[in-house]
């Protein structure tokens, strides 16, 4: 697909969103802003003791907590915590498709996606929990650019993992899913290991 533009990803976004429901389990929205260019920013978390997620790349977002009007207002909070950056004023595009952690016990989440357009992004000021930002091509991420597969060990066992490389940083798991859900609503190629097929 040529010409990627936003009214292409606003109808993607329109097709709708499937929630996962999963009570007891703890939840959490994150925010995919796309700046004038549709380029994605990303949050490089910081390296914390006990966190799964310690130093991946990831989307602005956070758990529910019980301030929180609903779930789109938890991406907008915690966006606004994390990077200093006001969503509530932005075009809020809608949801995608919830994504769930795999079995984590204690610490299984459910993420509810919420794409974002704010096509001109001021500075940014990331708190403590952010190492560093990053931008991603969701045009190139379309067209399959620093697409590849790492091996991780998992219970005891190895899967193949698709992975994206962004600033010669792992891009992967519940994140590149969700970027993949927008993907796939695009161009229909598929999600994960699906879209390295040509």
């Amino acid at each position: 697909m040529t010409g990627l533009d936003l009214g292409i990803v606003r109808q993607a976004v329109e097709q709708g969103a499937k929630g996962i429901d999963a009570p007891g389990v703890r939840k959490a929205s994150v925010a995919l802003v796309l700046d004038a260019a549709l380029d994605v920013l990303l949050i490089r978390r910081a390296e914390r003791v006990g966190d799964p997620w310690s130093g991946h790349l990831g989307l602005p977002g956070g758990h529910v907590d019980e301030t929180d009007r609903d779930r789109l207002h938890t991406a907008i909070r915690e966006t606004w915590e994390e990077v200093g950056l006001e969503l509530s004023v932005a075009a809020a595009l809608g949801p995608l498709d919830d994504v769930a952690s795999p079995a984590l016990g204690r610490r299984s989440i459910v993420v509810r996606p919420f794409v974002f357009h704010v096509p001109h992004l001021p500075a940014l000021t990331p708190n403590e929990e952010v190492a560093a930002l990053h931008r991603v091509s969701l045009p190139s991420l379309l067209h399959g650019a620093s697409r590849s597969t790492f091996e991780l060990d998992w219970r005891g066992q190895k899967v193949t993992l698709p992975m994206v490389d962004v600033d010669g940083r792992r891009l992967w798991g519940m994140t590149l899913r969700v970027l993949d859900d927008l993907l796939d609503r695009i161009d229909g190629r598929g999600e994960g290991l699906a879209r390295l097929v040509t």
